[in-house]
């Protein structure tokens, strides 16, 4: 993160719900940043609220501080990234950053930064919006928020549908997006002029939303930035999937609720539970899971925000006709699979659990896709790092986790999407460590032009530089390339073209940071042959993983 020195109180703005007094951030950016932190967007989801859609918030001539972020939505977190935030149920808050240089009376563009987390951790904070639009050469209104995660944000099952209470996560996103719209243009924002962007699970809940269509409902957004996902990525189901059962079943008895309590009764009950009780039962839920990768607490199909499966939208043309970048990290996976995988039967058991309704001949057809490194003299997943204390399947795991879950719904959404709207498509190949690679979130930092990445080495700052120019030129102009400035000797950033389709590839051939000297390439535009053989098998396979 970046240094930064605050001066307060800062400029005051008035909305609706009250008189917002921010802070000042300088010293760490180009650009002086005003910040208005911890802002709320809805009522707390506390108490007859929880387990319940958002509410917006009330007007109000009260003055609220909003000087520091707000809340973080009750989780274990898995990476820390970013300040230490208090835990609280009270999480439906907003960040908004602008350029303090910014005095002329036209409205900027706009950038919402959806958090990313698996639906189970993650907070606003991890991505340094201010150091993004501090560091941009073009003004532009940056956005942050908290949402519902979790049991109290996803809690799938039968039963939650009857009570309404499914992705209320992504109806917390929903009730954000209005109230940047109702609300922007007082910070100095266009409404009409709305980038989505986010990473992970943040970049799956865009997808979401650029699904979500509505004949009589435009989209609050007009342009979108998926990074590391998709709306086809990993599994999409109907609530009341024997998965989804079995999770809520067992996060039912991690709280001890009675088996006598007749099914009208069990919301209210856990409406009355204490929050730390919550908290710890959807933990231990999460855990029990997480090994096999069969992840608790995530968005299904409702019918209101996920209308119908994922591929179905996209194969109907009914979705946001709006300009797209997604891009994938080339080594996905190494977060997540077991580093220690040893053999090959581990490995097909791995996706016999994974996705139980692959057929005998499916699990096959991976185990030639995939070779195993141990009996194929051939096979490109040999592994020559066991002096790590990684496995000889790991490698192996890594690329089949990475291509079924990120890569393969990335191409997916630009394949579809390419024909009607210009689709920007992005590899990550920059590799920071020798096991784990070009890892799944390591573009954020990047990204934000963290000053820890950058001072590194001139190439990560070379990288991070080339970027950010993209990011803003997308944000601010509707075009990676529209922007000059410091990066404008950039490679052209061509849209995506079925029939000669090439990505931007960052860190292309750097061996820094894995015991080798190459510089690499900070981008470069390659055709795209990446895991396309790979990624035609799991699109053919997609269905299994929306039922």
């Amino acid at each position: 993160m970046a240094l930064t020195i605050e001066t307060t109180p800062g400029p005051p703005v008035r909305l609706p719900q009250g008189l917002v007094v921010g802070t000042t951030l300088e010293g760490a950016f180009p650009h002086t940043i005003e910040a208005f932190r911890g802002v709320p967007y809805a009522l707390p989801p506390t108490g007859d609220r929880r387990f319940r859609p958002p509410v917006k918030v009330p007007n109000s001539v009260d003055t609220i501080d909003a000087t520091k972020f707000g809340p973080r939505a009750p989780a274990k977190q898995f990476v820390v990234v970013g300040p230490t935030l208090e835990e609280s149920e009270d999480c439906l808050t907003v960040n908004v950053f602008r350029q303090a240089r910014h005095k002329d009376a036209s409205k900027l563009p706009v950038a919402v930064y959806f958090h990313g987390g698996a639906f189970n951790r993650g907070n606003a904070a991890m991505h340094d919006t201010a150091s993004m639009l501090g560091w941009s050469e073009l003004p532009f209104i940056g956005v942050s928020f908290g949402y519902r995660i979790g049991a109290l944000g996803f809690l799938p099952s039968r039963l939650s549908a009857a009570e309404g209470a499914l992705n209320l996560g992504l109806k917390d996103q929903m009730c954000l997006l209005e109230w940047v719209e109702d609300n922007i243009q007082h910070f100095g924002g266009d409404k009409d002029n709305v980038t989505l962007i986010g990473l992970s699970a943040g970049a799956h809940s865009i997808g979401h939303h650029l699904l979500n269509y509505d004949d009589d409902k435009p989209p609050k957004f007009h342009r979108v930035v998926i990074e590391s996902g998709a709306p086809t990525s990993r599994a999409v189901r109907s609530p009341d999937a024997p998965i989804h059962e079995a999770q809520f079943t067992d996060f039912l008895a991690e709280l001890c609720v009675p088996s006598s309590l007749p099914d009208s009764e069990i919301f209210t009950h856990l409406r009355s539970l204490p929050l730390a009780a919550i908290a710890a039962a959807q933990t231990k839920v999460f855990a029990k899971y997480n090994p096999s990768l069969r992840w608790a607490f995530q968005p299904v199909i409702d019918g209101e925000t996920i209308r119908g499966r994922p591929i179905d939208a996209w194969r109907s043309g009914r979705w946001h006709k709006v300009p797209i970048m997604t891009g994938f990290q080339g080594n996905e996976g190494s977060l997540y699979v077991d580093k220690t995988m040893r053999t090959s039967s581990e490995f097909l058991d791995f996706w016999r659990t994974l996705l139980p309704q692959l057929s005998e001949a499916d699990v096959q057809a991976i185990d030639a896709l995939y070779p195993d490194p141990t009996t194929h003299p051939d096979s490109p997943y040999k592994e020559t790092r066991q002096h790590r204390g990684v496995g000889a399947m790991y490698k192996r795991i890594e690329a089949a986790y990475a291509q079924y879950a990120y890569v393969a719904p990335v191409r997916q959404t630009a394949w579809y999407a390419s024909p009607e709207v210009p689709v920007y498509v992005y590899h990550w190949a920059l590799r920071r460590d020798v096991v784990d690679g070009a890892k799944h979130g390591d573009n954020m930092l990047f990204e934000v032009r963290d000053r820890g990445i950058c001072k590194q080495a001139k190439s990560l700052d070379d990288a991070s530089g080339v970027l950010h120019a993209y990011v803003t030129s997308f944000i601010a102009t509707g075009s990676p390339n529209g922007l000059t400035g410091a990066y404008s000797g950039r490679p052209e950033w061509k849209a995506y073209d079925r029939g000669d389709a090439r990505v931007m590839v960052f860190g292309k051939d750097n061996t820094e940071f894995i015991g080798g000297t190459e510089v690499g390439e900070s981008a470069l535009m390659v055709e795209d042959e990446f895991a396309r053989r790979e990624s035609e098998f799991w699109w053919s396979k997609v269905e299994l993983s929306q039922q």
